[in-house]
């Protein structure tokens, strides 16, 4: 029986899923908060499926930091994008500056953390003979 080593993580790795880890947590405190009757906002299946998917996150994040696994970086990375995708009808409603403000910084962050997250780690450069 073979075992195979997952490389160690980065610090790079680490910013990336120190990121994930408080979008991740963002999403499961905004879970506990629906959009109220009357206001236009996410309907309440996005809002629930964005607590799943910063659970998920959570969780993912986790191993990773622990084991450096690709598979759970993977889902960090995955959980994340989906949650942005989610996010981005807010762009085409009605609503106050401030919530696209936030939502455009959260797609940003989510960008920025899926780049660091999946990022390789850097090896040494080729020498020409």
């Amino acid at each position: 029986m073979s075992s195979t080593l997952s490389p160690p993580v980065t610090t790079r790795t680490r910013v990336g899923l120190v990121i994930a880890a408080l979008l991740g947590v963002a999403d499961v405190i905004s879970a506990f908060f629906p959009t109220p009757e009357g206001v236009v906002g996410p309907p309440l299946p996005i809002v629930l499926l964005g607590g799943l998917l910063g659970v998920a996150t959570l969780a993912a994040v986790v191993v990773a930091w622990r084991t450096g696994r690709r598979g759970a970086l993977r889902i960090v990375a995955g959980t994340r994008v989906l949650s942005a995708i989610s996010a981005l009808p807010a762009f085409f409603v009605e609503v106050a500056p401030a919530v696209k403000l936030i939502v455009a910084v959260a797609v940003v962050l989510t960008v920025v953390c899926v780049v660091l997250v999946l990022a390789p780690a850097r090896g040494a450069a080729p020498v020409a003979d």
